[in-house]
Parts: structure tokens; C-alpha cells; sequence
């Protein structure tokens, strides 16, 4: 069953031309489409389904700088800023709130983890708050247990999956740019090996600079222009039950199942890092780039089925421009969650938080994390096809810093000072098979 979303209208006539042309309808690709916007490009964001409907409403909608990898901290910063700021200078709602995240463990060495990176986010000027085992007691009443302690940053916080890219793509159109759902970006057109056009099912879009924020389809997107972008995806299952329960954290995390309070007075369940791997032709062909994250990675996940096979994401087929591709028989990725981790979720929530036991389950739903041998995004113009960005590969944490990205992405194709440093991001860090060390934080 599809997460929920709320649906924004189609403009009706594709433009024969446009400044920017984004490929994908994600947190990122909306953001970085109204960043172009607001700096006075004419931009056309073109998607294969619906505006949010794959991973960006999928999530569980924290905005976080707790426990970011410390290349990717900055971003998660100036996000939490853009997050506030985007409600005010739009008057659209995303459901943003600095709600704090709360996190709860009994566990020394997890616990020890927590304060090390603590340390460190004090040296960037992050305030997160190390919780001894009487206030972390405390701040879990709802839990009924005893904590050995935990982590409080109160400056994070959650928006809303359901409606947030469809509020960004609303401040957008506003602004003047178009939006085009239903409508798959085929591939590209170049002259004298630059970007000069995207060719989309209804017609090409004659434009200079092409943005990539496909998600999970990115990486056979790049296979069809001879470029190669090593991503492999996840699948992960959550779960939302209905309002009423009292007394609960906003979002709370633990070991065992994390929650968060829904825009609609529900709540998310789902378990940290657990997913399936679904394997594919894509994923054989990086297994050497992603074997170090599999073995440090293998307790949480579990093997899959042919799901991603059916989903075709993660084709190696080359298509043709002028006949249906794998997008269009595959508008929405929307893959079967997986049973087994719907009911363990479901039962740990309840034993973590009885208040939950007066809800019931309102929806399940599955989704693909794309994902980098390291963690971190891919964003930066593709080597040797001047004129195209690349903004993929988020890993999980797409949503939290889609703001971030978004601008920065608008920051390169403008030639502006850079919101963040773009070097962590940039592509050519996967050339060959070599894969950098994964950060300590």
C-alpha cells in the first residue's frame, strides 16, 4: 500500500525550452528546482510519477544533525536552516519542527559511541546533549523502563514526507517554473559532448544544464549516457498507526524500534537500518565497491527476493528514446514490504511504548534507499558530460538535508558561492574501484 501523499496539480503544456531542466520529483529535486527559481532560471522539473511519491514520502521524516557522518554534518547545519527559513519566505507548510530527537539505549558501548560524537559536534558548534541514566529515565517515561542514558539534540527535528516535496513544488510553480508529472526524462541530447537537450516521453526540452535527482532509478539513468554512478539500493518497510496515544516523544529512537508523530497525529514505526537486498543486475555489477559496507552492515540486513528485478530500478538494459522505457512500466516505485519486519516492528513499538496498544496499524509500505559505497551523496557535475548534475545516492538521508542539497546544486549550476563545501560530494571520488575510508562520525 503507497505511503501517504498529498498530490499537487500538473502544468499542462511541456515548455520546448527552459533554463534547467530536473530530472526527478524527490525532497532534492524540488529543492533544488525552487532554488533555481528564486535566482531567476526558468525550470522545468520533469517526473516519470508523482511529485514526492517514492522514497521522499517514505521516510521517517527526521531532519537531523545527531550522528551524521562529519562530511555530511555541515549539510544536515544549513538544512535545519533552510527547512525554517523555505515555511516563511513561501507561506507553504512542509511540517517542519525543531522538535528535538530523543534517543534512549542501554547499551555502554552504543552509549559511548553517542558521547564520542558528541565531542566531536562540539568542535563544529553542534549541541547535542549526553542524558545520564536518571533524565534519560525521565524523558522516556512513556516507555515505562529504566534507561542507562541517551541523547537529546534539541535543535533537530522532523517535516512532514507526505507533504513536503509537494509543498516545495507548489512554492515553485508560484514562482513561475512548471512542473510535469507523468512525464519520464528518456535521456539526454548532446552537441559537442554537452548537454543540449532532455528527451522526455511527450518531447524534448531543449536546455543547457540537466539535474539528475532520480533516486533509486539514477544509476540506470547514467548506464544509458555511458556513465557510471555505483549505486545500490535497500529496501526498507515501515508502518504508521493512527492518533490517540498520549504522552509519547515526538521522535524517539532506540535499538529496537525508533517512532515519530505523523503530520495527521499518527505515528511512524521502523527499525534502524534493517532492510532487504534485493538482488539485481546493478548491484552484482558494484558488489566489489559496496562488499565493505554489506559485511559491516550484515547483521541488519537480510537477503531479498526478486523484487527489484520486478521493479526494473536497477536495469542494466540499454532503451531507446523513442519507445517506452523500465520508468514508464514502473511509474512509482511502490515494492511489497516485507511481513516479517512489519509484524516485529509493530509488536517491539508496542512493548517499547503501551500507550501505542489503543492505535491501529493505518498503513504499510515498502520503498528503496539508494544508496553510495560510502554513505554519503553523490552531487556534482558528471565527469566528461558538461552541463549535467548529479544529485543522488542520498543513502538514507536524503530528506533531512534535501534543502541543503537542493541549494547547493542551484550554487553550482550559478556559479555562487557554495552553500557547503561541494569537495565531500563530488563524483569523481568512485572512479575506478577505489572507495575511501568511511568516516569515524
Amino acid at each position: 500500500m503507497p505511503a501517504p501523499l498529498n498530490h499537487i496539480e500538473t502544468t499542462p503544456d511541456l515548455p520546448g525550452s527552459a533554463d534547467a531542466v530536473v530530472i526527478g520529483g524527490g525532497i532534492v529535486g524540488v529543492f533544488a528546482a525552487y532554488y533555481l527559481t528564486l535566482r531567476g532560471l526558468r525550470v522545468a522539473l520533469v517526473e516519470k510519477g508523482r511529485i514526492g511519491a517514492e522514497q521522499s514520502s517514505r521516510n521517517w521524516g527526521w531532519c537531523r544533525q545527531q550522528n551524521r557522518d562529519a562530511r555530511e554534518l555541515p549539510m544536515a547545519t544549513r538544512s535545519l536552516d533552510l527547512w525554517e527559513s523555505f515555511g516563511a519566505e513561501s507561506g507553504e507548510s512542509t511540517g517542519f519542527s525543531r522538535c528535538g530527537l530523543l534517543y534512549l539505549s542501554n547499551d555502554e558501548a552504543e552509549l559511548a559511541g553517542w558521547a564520542r560524537w558528541r565531542d566531536f559536534a562540539r568542535t563544529v558548534g553542534v549541541t547535542t546533549h549526553m542524558l545520564d541514566a536518571t533524565t534519560a529515565t525521565q524523558r522516556g517515561t512513556a516507555t515505562g523502563r529504566t534507561w542507562k542514558g541517551g541523547v537529546f539534540s534539541p535543535t533537530d527535528g522532523t517535516a512532514d514526507p507526505a507533504n513536503a516535496a509537494p509543498a516545495v513544488a507548489r512554492a515553485m510553480l508560484r514562482r513561475g517554473s512548471t512542473v510535469h508529472q507523468m512525464c519520464a526524462a528518456r535521456g539526454l541530447e548532446t552537441e559537442g559532448g554537452r548537454v543540449s537537450a532532455v528527451v522526455t516521453e511527450r518531447g524534448a526540452i531543449r536546455t543547457r544544464i540537466a539535474i539528475l535527482a532520480g533516486g533509486a532509478w539514477s544509476s540506470s539513468f547514467c548506464h544509458q549516457a555511458g556513465i557510471r554512478l555505483p549505486l545500490a539500493s535497500i529496501r526498507s518497510s515501515i508502518l504508521s498507526v493512527s492518533g490517540g496515544a498520549k504522552g509519547l516523544p515526538d521522535a524517539l529512537h532506540t535499538s529496537a524500534v525508533s517512532v515519530t508523530k505523523r503530520g495527521d497525529g499518527g505515528y511512524t514505526l521502523a527499525i534502524s537500518g534493517r532492510g532487504r537486498v534485493d538482488p539485481t543486475a546493478q548491484q552484482l555489477r558494484f558488489a566489489p565497491q559496496f562488499l565493505p559496507m554489506f559485511l559491516r552492515r550484515w547483521r541488519s540486513l537480510l537477503p531479498g527476493g526478486l523484487e527489484g528485478v520486478r521493479s526494473g530500478h536497477e536495469t542494466l538494459q540499454r532503451w531507446r528514446v523513442d519507445e517506452p522505457t523500465p520508468m514508464e512500466r514502473m511509474r512509482i516505485l511502490d515494492p511489497r514490504p516485507d511481513q516479517d519486519t512489519i509484524e516485529l516492528t509493530h509488536r517491539r513499538a508496542l512493548e517499547l511504548l503501551p500507550a501505542l496498544k489503543g492505535t491501529a496499524i493505518s498503513a504499510a509500505w515498502g520503498g528503496y534507499i539508494d544508496s553510495t559505497p560510502d554513505g554519503v551523496p553523490v552531487i556534482g557535475e558528471a565527469s566528461g558530460r558538461p552541463g549535467l548534475i548529479l544529485a543522488a545516492g542520498f543513502s538514507g538521508h536524503g530528506f533531512g538535508i534535501g534543502p541543503g542539497s537542493g541549494h547547493l546544486v542551484a550554487d553550482l549550476v550559478t556559479g555562487a558561492a557554495p552553500i557547503v563545501d561541494p569537495e565531500p560530494y563530488r563524483p569523481e571520488r568512485f572512479a575506478g574501484l577505489a572507495v575511501g575510508k568511511v568516516s569515524d562520525f
